[in-house]
């Protein structure tokens, strides 16, 4: 029998089929599924990505919801697109049973402007979970398309269709969506948590 990529065995586990033990094999394959709902955001002041993924028994994995927080014109400054940032997470951890908020790493970025930014809107949303209990695990970039693509390179585009096929989801998500649902599914997938 062939070998397998990582791809086709990521593929694999999260379709609840058996994944046989290999060296070499990605430490997230040897633990048990996570079981709960997780808040994926990918951090932006201007279009920030938010996914609640519900992970229950056998694999099954259902998205709640799914949104990006646009924020585009330019007579919303900083500090208020900050605070809509924080109102939103608020509301959506007011709304669903929300175990772990999972947030994608700030990239780097030669521009140091950019860099505060980004900075900021993270703390945003860090700040929103802060104020309802909920723990926080922030993820690089790298390590999110790697567990959920099997290519730590991968496209944007890349990365929403792999969303779109391990969801069973019809229609594509926003990019900045499918980011947030990625760091969910990597949290999931890989995350410190207690094996069950």
């Amino acid at each position: 029998m062939a070998r397998k990529n990582v791809r086709q065995l990521w593929k694999d586990k999260v379709a609840g089929k058996p994944v046989s033990t290999v060296s070499g094999l990605p430490a997230g394959f040897i633990k048990r599924k996570y079981v709960g709902t997780i808040l994926g955001i990918d951090p932006s002041l201007r279009g920030t990505g938010l996914a609640v993924i519900e992970f229950g028994e056998k694999g099954r994995q259902i998205l709640l919801r799914s949104e990006t927080l646009k924020q585009r014109s330019s007579k919303i400054s900083m500090p208020q697109c900050l605070g809509n940032i924080c109102a939103r997470v608020l509301e959506i951890l007011d709304t669903y049973e929300i175990d772990i908020v999972a947030l994608e790493q700030t990239i780097y970025v030669q521009n140091f402007q950019t860099a505060q930014i980004l900075g900021a809107a993270r703390g945003a949303a860090i700040a929103a979970a802060a104020m309802r209990g909920k723990e926080v695990f922030e993820y690089p970039p790298l390590r999110v398309k790697q567990a959920v693509v099997g290519n730590g390179r991968a496209s944007k585009e890349q990365v929403a269709k792999t969303i779109r096929t391990l969801l069973g989801h019809g229609a594509m998500l926003e990019l900045d969506e499918s980011d947030a649902a990625a760091v969910a599914m990597t949290h999931a997938y890989t995350g410190a948590h207690e094996v069950s």
